[in-house]
């Protein structure tokens, strides 16, 4: 069974590594900003939103498109907010 700690690392890891580099700097910043801090249920909800595909994480987040309703939840509401262009 993965640990918490390793569970975080790899949702890191996987932020930053999705393919297109719009999505790898978005996500990826915010998730050094928010994973260490994330509860398990929030890290499963993360885990989950990595399943979606970056041109609709990206339309999402960008406000090209609105957030189909059944996808909203707070971890996502929290992505929309990141301001990603301040990289610590």
């Amino acid at each position: 069974m993965e640990s918490i700690e390793d569970k975080r690392k790899r949702l890191i890891f996987r932020s930053w590594h999705r393919g297109t580099k719009e999505m790898d700097l978005i996500l990826g910043t915010f998730a050094e900003r928010n994973v260490p801090d994330f509860s398990e249920e929030e890290l499963t909800v993360y885990d989950d939103l990595l399943l979606e595909s970056d041109p609709d994480l990206y339309n999402w987040v960008s406000g090209r498109e609105n957030v189909p309703a059944n996808k909203l939840n707070p971890v996502l509401e929290r992505l929309l907010k990141h301001d990603y262009s301040k990289a610590s």
